[in-house]
């Protein structure tokens, strides 16, 4: 295996603490007779831990050296696989070197570990190669990653030579994407700046919320759909800030917009304001790569005192530098204006500030630099109960008629936060888990 790993040209970057590594190095030793058995066996065991950690992670199974490979191919970055990204397969002298690279890792799918197994009386690699693992709820693992993956797992399995296998790996770049843009929806920033995963870390699990599960807002919704598609579509398009009352939707509207344009090259990285002074690290790792990110500011507003909105404003503005056509701003807050105003700042006296128009101006200009603010704001009585009896048509075992479901749930809005789609929800979950529970049992 060391022998084979050695011959890496293109794919060299792989990292020298990686399973593939370290097995390269327990193999090599192997191979040259250096080694004792027992620390050997050791270090092989400690390698399989760490490969069912991993498959553990994106849901791999049948043959978790296989899916493992994969892996390695679809989230190493190197100038060819970043070029395969936006533009697919191209010849070159370069795919010679890449072909040659990809007979490695056929020669390396396909192979034989039987005699370092008879060797050193074990069977663990027998048992990755044909694994069944056993059935996980999704949340355990990363859906987006692993089913992807298991595609490109399965395609190289049956290439026939590297040709075939250049084709697979290069159009799986140009449809998915490399690394860790190309495999996953959503990312937040390290809290220290310096995560395992680099400045942005994947956010393995998001909603699968659809804007069709928000009732109502259909014209906040179209307009919401009417930009992002022009910006996935690389037409004009502005900032969003969905502003508006608690509960009506903000939030949920955006998830489900990243749900519906991640085939497109959508992708999200949410972010919160004490982190706002790293938006020019962020922007400049995203700017030249082939896909559309939105950044997520979710419940957005400042205090008086706070000054962290000036870097929103210089990233929203741009400066030398103009901001780069695949990146937008979409922000949810319940404030208009986003920055708190004061009695004071109504007043033309009674202020230190002497040029107070300014202030109140440079304040007020945070919400203009988005270009499309949308507004959501709590339903009437009438369509509160709409939305309640939408919500409960979903839930076959809710058997209350109108009348009652009506006297229910204004019952429940008056003490549970008033108006709002967020209160439909809750009481339509209250409804099916106590009808879930059933007599005589906790809901």
């Amino acid at each position: 295996m060391y022998g084979l790993v050695s011959k890496l040209i293109i794919y060299r970057n792989i990292e020298s603490d990686s399973i593939l590594m370290k097995l390269s190095d327990i193999f090599n030793r192997f191979s040259l007779g250096k080694f004792r058995r027992d620390e050997l066996t050791d270090e092989i065991y400690a390698q399989i831990h760490a490969l069912l950690d991993v498959a553990t992670r994106y849901g791999f199974n049948n043959n978790l050296w296989h899916n493992y490979l994969a892996y390695i191919l679809a989230t190493t970055e190197n100038p060819f696989t970043l070029v395969s990204e936006k533009v697919g397969a191209s010849e070159g002298s370069v795919s010679r070197f890449v072909k040659s690279d990809l007979a490695v890792f056929k020669q390396l799918f396909d192979f034989d570990f039987s005699e370092i197994e008879t060797e050193l009386g074990i069977n663990c690699f027998s048992v990755i190669t044909d694994y069944r693992a056993v059935v996980k709820k999704e949340q355990i693992f990363n859906k987006s990653v692993s089913e992807k993956v298991r595609e490109l797992s399965d395609s190289i399995e049956k290439a026939a030579d590297e040709d075939e296998l250049f084709d697979v790996v290069t159009d799986f770049y140009r449809r998915y994407g490399v690394g860790s843009f190309g495999l996953n929806k959503a990312f937040r920033l390290a809290e220290d700046g310096r995560g395992n995963d680099g400045l942005l870390i994947p956010i393995t699990n998001t909603s699968d919320v659809k804007l069709e599960d928000l009732v109502g807002y259909d014209l906040q919704k179209k307009q919401l759909i009417e930009n992002t598609e022009a910006f996935v579509r690389g037409r004009s398009c502005n900032n969003v800030l969905l502003y508006g009352d608690a509960g009506t939707g903000k939030s949920t509207s955006i998830k489900a917009i990243l749900n519906r344009y991640y085939p497109d090259g959508l992708r999200m990285i949410e972010i919160y304001k004490h982190q706002f002074k790293d938006l020019s690290r962020i922007i400049s790792q995203i700017k030249n790569r082939n896909y559309r990110f939105i950044i997520y500011m979710d419940d957005l507003s400042f205090e008086e005192f706070e000054t962290d909105y000036k870097y929103l404003k210089a990233v929203i503005e741009g400066g030398l530098e103009p901001s780069p056509d695949n990146v937008l701003i979409y922000a949810t807050s319940n404030r208009r204006h986003l920055i708190r105003e004061t009695w004071s700042d109504k007043k033309d006296h009674d202020s230190d500030d002497i040029h107070r128009n300014d202030t109140v101006q440079e304040k007020l200009s945070l919400a203009n630099r988005f270009g499309l603010s949308i507004g959501y704001f709590k339903p009437s009585p009438q369509e509160f109960m709409e939305i309640v009896s939408v919500l409960a048509s979903r839930h076959p075992e809710i058997k209350l008629s109108e009348q009652e479901l009506r006297t229910e749930a204004n019952r429940w809005e008056l003490r549970h936060g008033g108006l709002s789609g967020r209160t439909a929800q809750q009481f339509i979950n209250y409804l099916a888990g106590t009808v879930s529970a059933g007599p005589g049992q906790d809901a």
